[in-house]
């Protein structure tokens, strides 16, 4: 057994050397474990972990602070991961009766890779974790500063969020050498005033909706009819974009944020700025 400090609990966490039975609340954590090689020792996840595909496979224990007690107690697991934020009450009450360990949630691009060394240090799989460390940051330092363009990022979390200073999503942005509309706001995310950025006027537009909506093309054009922002440069010019995917893409701070979202933030604001000429 091996006792780890958590500075979120305030104790001692004791673990075994390499859990066997690992239950994740988090998706960026599941999917940091099956890309750790540890998804056979998976044995519960939350309802929203869909990364893997093979992730799906594994039984539900909860949502993101809901919990079915006796399919955990069933699974008796000898880790149970978390995140803070708006799991931190929830990883808390957890922690009374389960071995849980929660993680920060990641304020910038090089806490992800942080975020992932660290699930796989809690794991017991120190070597694997930093190889997946070093090569996740091999492929941010290769990001390309493109074209200067001023970006507004919008998701649907039940309604529409933007992020501030303290968002992963704004220093990527800043990490390809463009700014956020928000960037200056000392919040991780809020509620942005669509009147605001229809005066602000952004370069780019870019909106993920909520997950597993059918939301393509066409339905982006609606949403900015009835925001009467057509007027705007990003819609007069053709720079508005639709996340790919039906899952979180840029609300998703697991290792594909690094492998996928960043090098799309890259090309997309990239086609932005040679679209302008600067």
């Amino acid at each position: 057994m091996v006792s780890l400090f958590s500075e979120v609990l305030g104790l001692e966490v004791k673990l075994p050397d390499r859990p066997k039975r690992i239950v994740s609340f988090s998706p960026a954590a599941t999917e940091t474990l099956f890309m750790l090689g540890l998804g056979d020792d998976v044995v519960g996840v939350s309802a929203f972990c869909a990364r893997p595909p093979e992730a799906k496979t594994k039984r539900r224990v909860g949502s993101y602070n809901t919990v079915r007690r006796e399919v955990l107690d069933d699974l008796a697991p000898d880790l149970v991961l978390t995140v803070t934020g708006y799991q931190r009450e929830f990883a808390v009450e957890l922690s009374k009766k389960y071995p849980v360990y929660p993680l920060e949630l990641p304020l910038t691009v090089a806490g992800i890779v942080d975020f992932v060394v660290k699930v796989g240090l809690v794991a017991g799989a120190q070597e694997a974790a930093r190889e997946l460390g070093s090569a996740l940051l091999g492929l941010v330092a290769r990001v390309s500063k493109v074209k200067k363009a001023t970006a507004y990022v919008e998701i649907d979390l039940g309604g529409p969020v933007t992020f501030g200073a303290h968002s992963y999503i704004t220093d990527a942005i800043r990490l390809v050498g463009c700014s956020s509309l928000y960037e200056n706001e000392r919040v991780e995310w809020l509620k942005p005033n669509l009147e605001s950025v229809g005066v602000w006027d952004p370069d780019v537009i870019i909106y993920e909706p909520k997950m597993y909506t059918k939301f393509g093309s066409e339905d982006l054009r609606e949403l900015v009819r009835a925001r009467k922002w057509e007027g705007l440069r990003a819609v007069r010019e053709g720079r508005t974009f639709v996340t790919p995917g039906p899952l979180d893409f840029l609300a998703h701070h697991g290792p594909s944020f690094v492998t996928e979202a960043l090098p799309w933030l890259e090309r997309s604001l990239g086609a932005a700025g040679r679209s302008q000429g600067t």
